[in-house]
């Protein structure tokens, strides 16, 4: 992507073909909204990447002050691999590279291997006309194990600054019959979805501006009950604005006598529904509308013929005393099963600029930031050496 806007979708123009073993001219270019809509199938078909691949996610980004860049790798007319790439520069002369749920790369190990090169040759090339310089690539690919091509990126573990997202989550099989899904909770969790149910809690789906507003009430109080630092209002505005104009997702509430007392912002994409934000008073907690409001968007998840929901977000593995732990405990109560990604990844281009950036996130001041205790040790397919 180069910098001319798209009147489409106000952002830059969508993913270009990079030259290399697996690109192959082709002519005339199609236009930008006939390419973003390949990019996007493409990468929905494609099970080892998320939502924050697409075009909506880019055009969201945008928001949070980010410019991108994108590189398409193809075999003939056929997409194989590639990146949408951020950019977000964290200081007057610094800036870094983020590829969030990428990159996207085929399931052969060969071709893979051959893509993920063909993609940072392509960032590499990309890097040396920058102004700023570089410090470095990030990187949080959806896979469960390191590929043996992949090496010299450094671990970063979970909450150490704010440009990086969960690789820790809980799944929910949505593909069983409704007896089955709740059948496989733990009976704490099916228990409370019918003590919500006799108490009459309603759910509903609301997108409106009320539901905007609503939603941040109950996102900004359930934040200060957590120590944690609340999103602004326009933050959520903009996201669903974006969500609801790709229709790729909702906001849904739960209601007891008339006020809202749980919310879900819920994002669909390809197979898997997720739970990306949400919200609760600490009222009314005896009727535990919050399971009920779960189950509610797994059934719709469901009808929509999505395979299941990603509950986004639970404490690490072995870390019983995780700032997580609480929330983690609920969502296991809805049973499935936990998936623990590779962690984010960061390869270093500036030594003394990556160092700069890290200093700068341990003292940013951020609640959700944990300062990380030692520079982090570089991964390998067999782990960190």
């Amino acid at each position: 992507m180069d910098t001319t806007a798209s009147p489409v979708l106000a952002l830059p123009s969508a993913p270009q073909p990079c030259d290399g073993a697996l690109s192959e001219p082709v002519a005339p270019a199609p236009p930008a909204t006939d390419r973003w809509k390949a990019w996007d199938d493409f990468v929905e078909a494609t099970p080892d990447t998320g939502f924050m691949q697409t075009s909506w996610w880019v055009e969201f980004r945008e928001y949070c002050e980010f410019e991108n860049f994108g590189i398409t790798l193809k075999d003939g007319n056929d997409i194989v691999g590639g990146a949408v790439v951020l950019k977000y520069s964290y200081s007057e002369d610094h800036c870094f590279y983020y590829i969030q749920d990428g990159p996207v790369l085929p399931g052969d190990p060969l071709v893979a291997e051959e893509v993920f090169r063909a993609i940072l040759e392509a960032i590499e090339e990309r890097r040396k006309t920058e102004q700023e310089a570089v410090s470095h690539l990030r990187i949080e690919p959806r896979w469960l194990r390191l590929p043996a091509f992949v090496s010299g990126f450094r671990a970063i573990p979970p909450l150490t600054d704010r440009y990086l997202e969960t690789r820790d989550t809980r799944c929910i099989d949505l593909r069983p019959p409704e007896d089955a899904i709740l059948a496989q909770m733990k009976p704490k969790g099916r228990y409370n979805i019918g003590v919500a149910r006799r108490h009459g809690v309603s759910i509903i789906e609301d997108t409106s501006a009320q539901g905007l507003a609503d939603f941040q009430n109950l996102y900004e109080e359930t934040a200060t009950r957590q120590g944690m630092e609340a999103k602004p209002p326009d933050y959520f505005q903009t996201l669903v604005a974006s969500l609801s104009s790709a229709h790729k997702g909702s906001l849904f509430f739960a209601e007891y006598q008339g006020l809202r007392i749980a919310t879900a912002l819920v994002v669909y994409f390809g197979p898997r529904a997720t739970y990306f934000f949400g919200g609760s008073r600490d009222i009314h907690r005896h009727v535990m509308a919050p399971y009920l409001l779960h189950f509610e968007v797994m059934r719709k998840a469901r009808a929509l013929g999505h395979e299941c929901y990603d509950l986004w977000g639970i404490a690490p593995a072995n870390e019983p005393d995780h700032p997580w732990r609480n929330f983690s405990v609920f969502k296991a109560k809805f049973g499935g099963v936990e998936v623990h990604l590779v962690p984010t990844l960061d390869y270093v281009y500036d030594a003394a600029g990556y160092d700069g950036y890290v200093a700068g996130q341990r003292y940013s001041g951020d609640t959700g930031i944990r300062d990380p205790s030692s520079p982090e040790p570089t991964l390998s397919p067999e782990g960190c050496e």
